[in-house]
């Protein structure tokens, strides 16, 4: 660990940025990116992942079930899929959802207004790094495809363990880089080259698509993920690989 109690990987990270021609912080790029693909972004998901996204959430709220969280913090919302997901499976009484990118949320109220939920799942503007929240107030914070984009990984983990009540449940769902030399070759030429060619067709913005593979191999992943929780006060950590390990959940306990 370093002084400052991130690991190295966590540090590149954070200095990975969509837009390298801009002087602007990694938050600010990271909204504007999220704006600008909002409109495309469920069909790249699904088109990326070959629709298998929607399994690794059901995998992920089932992992949440046994702790029959009420009330439910959900960072990075994005477009809704994961809140709208744990309503469905979880049934809690109150679902928040935030994000940095405006165009994200409205996205996602949309979703939620045309399933009727709008009474059960909220959606606001709000920035992990600081969030709008008291102490103790939820029963679990979930994260599906994001933390990758936190500006300072550690203070991200920092605030949603700050939120959450004590035995509550942290759970992240975050693509990863797959360790098997042949599964890494074909993995290597789907994300560095397929998936900004079809991320420039589909939203226009390249740079977004080229972003999502170099953020991929920078964050930290297995045990230097599950360190930096406990660097933020978590407990009890784990983590399990999925789909030969292009994504990982991991869980911790406050």
């Amino acid at each position: 660990m370093t002084p400052g109690g991130n690991t190295p990987r966590g540090s590149s990270v954070e200095q990975v940025t969509p837009y390298s021609d801009q002087s602007t912080g990694k938050t600010e790029q990271v909204r504007q990116m999220f704006d600008s693909i909002a409109p495309a972004y469920d069909f790249m998901n699904r088109a990326m992942t070959l629709g298998i996204d929607i399994w690794w959430r059901r995998l992920a709220v089932k992992r949440l079930g046994r702790y029959n969280p009420r009330h439910i913090l959900d960072v990075a919302t994005g477009t809704g899929d994961f809140a709208i997901q744990l309503q469905r499976s979880l049934n809690p009484r109150h679902i928040t959802g935030i994000d940095l990118s405006q165009g994200m949320l409205d996205e996602a109220r949309r979703k939620v207004e045309a399933r009727g939920l709008s009474q059960v799942i909220t959606f606001r503007q709000d920035d992990c790094m600081a969030l709008h929240m008291d102490d103790a107030s939820v029963d679990a914070v979930t994260v599906a495809f994001g933390v990758r984009n936190f500006e300072h990984l550690l203070q991200g983990y920092r605030e949603m363990a700050r939120v959450l009540r004590p035995g509550g449940m942290l759970c992240v769902l975050e693509l990863s880089t797959p360790t098997h030399p042949l599964i890494r070759r074909f993995y290597d030429l789907y994300t560095l080259h397929i998936i900004p060619w079809l991320g420039s067709l589909k939203s226009g913005d390249k740079s977004a698509y080229r972003y999502l593979p170099q953020s991929i191999a920078a964050v930290p992943q297995g045990d230097d993920m599950l360190q930096l929780m406990r660097e933020a006060g978590l407990h009890e950590t784990r983590f399990k690989r999925l789909t030969l390990g292009v994504c990982t959940i991991y869980t911790a306990i406050k």
